[in-house]
């Protein structure tokens, strides 16, 4: 039970029913909480994060979670510019906001935006004085390593070395400290030495809105022609850490094989290689389309033969493609576009559930997906029926949600699953 009179803080510049998979974690860690006898606030953007034009109800209860969408918080991924100026106004409302908030004990904060918890921090040591604030950081992805591997910025930059600084004092301040795979528990212990409160729980499907929907009764495939298709597809972030090049120019080399179709849904930066590629080059083979609603995810997931995950090779560790949960719930094969060893690779070869494929290796791309396009659909069906086993019997929601609720409200707990091998036992031993 919740300790009495105490209100949980949850920060996120996203949040249902904005379609961002950050958000609708948090959400579901929310709600959790609040069934378990918390009272539960979160503080979001009022605005759509990936369409800014989208607005949401200032205020309502989803849940048992009372939820505070804050004004001129989010501004959209357009521009550097834009993402910094919203995340610095959602921080000043937050801090604003969450210093004042009745009987606060706790606050849950992840990623999102990068610098999220430099409010948590500022809010928790302006509530000194009524008393300490617990902190459970979920580590969602990890910055500015990703800038830095992009490119974007140089490692020895004074904003790097700030934020780093940022990040060590998170990590020295959290109480939990939560991770989503080995890789990164790594990598975030490079950073400080965390290994004493920190867990590894992989991200959950949205199970709640995913099942599998049969071919002849998809409404999906009847609209968009891919009743005699073999369907290759993308659905979710298209992100420039985990380009999609390789697909892409394979897809184009494919247009000899009427049979086989590659569809790419969501949005993000990445989509526009698609866009344009589809504009130069008119292909018969590739569809493009916005992210589709959450209601109607089941639709479009499982009109997908075979699903691609990507994942850039120097981002191991630095972000984690929680789109391969979805694909496995609707009990498709995964097709991994990225380096090995990694978090995906190590779900395809535990499970016999798919393929790989390298960055730049074309050639073999064409043959792969030639290859797979003529495997039997036993075989297919009897590898996407493990997936579904696999998240079902080890990767569910209300195993691994209830799990990260567990280490909110306790602490570490033993870990489980894909990462049983990084038990807490094991964390201590890393360097």
């Amino acid at each position: 039970m919740a300790p009495p009179q105490s209100t949980i803080l949850v920060l996120s510049q996203v949040y249902v029913p904005d379609p961002a998979s950050v958000g609708q974690h948090m959400a579901d860690a929310a709600e959790e909480l609040a069934r378990r006898g918390f009272s539960v606030r979160v503080l979001t953007s009022g605005r759509g994060y990936e369409d800014p034009s989208v607005r949401y109800a200032p205020r309502e209860t989803r849940g048992g979670v009372d939820i505070v969408r804050l004004p001129l918080a989010s501004f959209g991924k357009k521009t550097l510019l834009h993402r910094l100026l919203g995340q610095g106004l959602f921080l000043l409302q937050s801090i604003i906001r969450g210093v004042f908030i009745r009987r606060l004990t706790n606050i849950l904060v992840s990623t999102s935006p990068p610098m999220c918890s430099f409010a948590a921090l500022w809010i928790a040591a302006l509530r000194r004085v009524t008393g300490r604030v617990k902190i459970t950081y979920w580590v969602m992805d990890i910055n500015p390593d990703q800038s830095v591997t992009l490119g974007r910025v140089s490692e020895n930059s004074l904003a790097v070395r700030l934020f780093n600084r940022l990040n060590r004092r998170i990590l020295a301040r959290a109480d939990d400290v939560v991770v989503l795979d080995r890789f990164m528990a790594k990598r975030i212990e490079r950073k400080s030495d965390v290994r004493h409160k920190m867990s590894i729980i992989p991200p959950w499907p949205h199970e709640d809105e995913l099942e599998v929907v049969p071919r002849e009764e998809n409404p999906f495939v009847e609209k968009h022609g891919l009743r005699d298709k073999f369907v290759i597809m993308y659905s979710g972030n298209h992100s420039i850490a985990s380009p999609l090049t390789t697909l892409i120019e394979a897809a184009l080399q494919l247009q000899d094989n009427p049979r086989l179709h590659f569809m790419f849904i969501g949005g993000g930066l990445g989509k526009k290689e698609v866009e344009e590629t589809i504009e130069k080059h008119r292909p018969t083979n590739i569809t493009s389309l916005p992210y589709q609603p959450l209601s109607q995810i089941k639709y479009s997931l499982s009109a997908g033969d075979v699903h691609v995950v990507s994942l850039g090779n120097d981002m191991v560790g630095i972000i984690h493609p929680c789109k391969v949960y979805g694909a496995m719930s609707v009990a498709r094969p995964i097709l991994m576009l990225g380096p090995t060893p990694s978090h995906v690779a190590d779900l395809i070869d535990k499970y016999d559930i798919g393929w790989k494929i390298a960055y730049g290796d074309v050639d073999g791309a064409i043959g792969m997906l030639r290859r797979i396009a003529n495997t039997g659909p036993r075989t297919l069906s009897a590898m996407g029926q493990t997936a579904r086993r696999a998240i079902q019997q080890e990767l569910s929601k209300s195993h691994l949600c209830g799990r990260f609720c567990d280490v909110f409200q306790w602490g570490v707990v033993p870990n489980a699953g894909i990462d049983d091998q990084m038990s807490h036992a094991h964390v201590e031993a890393m360097r």
